[in-house]
């Protein structure tokens, strides 16, 4: 680039360490020559680490409230983005949507980075009677069609161009980490350890996870942010096995280097996403498969048929119907007593990943798009 551009990423819902906007978004512009401002929540536990990050953090106040977030954190930002007039300004949550379209002049860039399919993922909230979610689901849809007009669309999955009709895929493929690449694939017939990682909610199939010590004496380890009601009720779902459920991220984001040791330093006889079906999740490829397989891990997940699509293409792990325990239990057990099989699945997944899966290639297409788009 002639001359250094300035970019701004927005977000009121992300932690500022989110791995997609912080550590694969941010910091790839910021080595690509930008000059990149990220303004996010911070709070006490975040702010030292925020003030000796790699990026120029711009904190906003961290509402514990969800209904004084969506009201108080847009009008926040808008005033801090606003002053800084940015080349590119790139937000990540729909709430921001209003900001976003606020913000768009002749003069610069407004990128809508969708993470999610965020209609089916309001049809899915639990706190809106049916009816609401119906009125709010379609209202959130017409806004949307109207203010995205003039921005342009990062889009996280490939079947969002479905919903959209145009955008630049920007996929959440993992960063290569050395450690977890070069360490041995190696299953043993002994290993009664199971993973989760990533955010814990009903729909992501808690439940079902909480299930497995019941069924079959296995240790279920959940690593990602987990409300500590919903540990709670987990525990109670797995009743006398409740010691075989353990949780690290309760009530709190878990920074991407303790995820990373966890792949790291210990066995797991799989990587789980067992999901229940519904219409949010059975189109997307899952940020923990890419994760699971860069670790060397089988993955067992619901047998929806985009994800057995995925297992059958990659060869890496096995697809289970969500509604069926035995059919968990044979994946298991199959794992178990078949490690050559178990670690031909991770090499495949870890191949899969440094051939064609990893952040590398997203990183290249995020800043080939943000040139194009500057130079227009």
């Amino acid at each position: 680039m002639s001359q250094k551009k300035n970019v701004v990423h927005l977000t009121t819902v992300h932690h500022p360490f989110d791995t997609r906007i912080y550590h694969k978004e941010c910091l790839s512009l910021k080595e690509a020559g930008y000059d990149v401002t990220l303004i996010a929540p911070v709070d006490e536990q975040t702010k030292d680490q925020a003030e000796a990050s790699k990026l120029n953090i711009l904190p906003i106040k961290k509402h514990r409230n969800r209904w004084k977030r969506m009201l108080l954190g847009p009008l926040e930002v808008y005033k801090k983005a606003k002053k800084l007039k940015a080349d590119v300004y790139h937000f990540h949550d729909p709430e921001l949507i209003f900001v976003g379209w606020l913000l768009k002049t002749n003069n610069n860039k407004v990128i809508y980075d969708v993470h999610e399919d965020y209609y089916t993922s309001i049809m899915q909230k639990d706190y809106f009677a049916e009816p609401i979610k119906r009125i709010i689901g379609k209202l959130y849809n017409r806004i949307e069609r109207f203010l995205i007009k003039r921005m342009e669309l990062c889009l996280a999955e490939k079947y969002y161009h479905d919903r959209y009709g145009r955008g630049e895929s920007i996929l959440n493929y993992p960063i290569v980490n050395e450690k977890l690449i070069n360490k041995e694939i190696k299953h043993e017939t002994t290993n009664e350890q199971l993973l989760y990682t990533g955010n814990v909610s009903e729909v992501r199939g808690a439940y079902y996870h909480a299930d497995i010590p019941k069924i079959m004496d296995k240790h279920v380890y959940f690593v990602g942010k987990c409300p500590s009601d919903l540990a709670d009720k987990m525990k109670e779902h797995a009743g006398v096995k409740q010691d075989f459920l353990h949780f690290d991220g309760i009530d709190q984001f878990v920074e991407r280097e303790v995820i990373d040791n966890y792949y790291i330093n210990q066995n797991w006889v799989a990587g789980l996403a067992i999901f229940p079906a519904t219409e949010h999740y059975v189109k997307k490829e899952l940020t923990k498969f890419f994760e699971y397989m860069s670790a060397g891990l089988p993955i067992i997940c619901s047998n929806f048929p985009t994800w057995q699509a995925f297992i059958d293409k990659h060869q890496c792990g096995i697809a289970v119907d969500p509604e069926n325990p035995q059919e968990w239990i044979d994946a298991v057990e199959f794992l178990q007593n078949n490690p050559i099989e178990a670690e031909a699945m991770g090499y495949n997944g870890r191949k899969a990943v440094l051939q064609e899966l990893s952040w590398e290639s997203q990183e290249k297409k995020l800043v080939s798009w943000y040139e194009q788009l500057l130079t227009k």
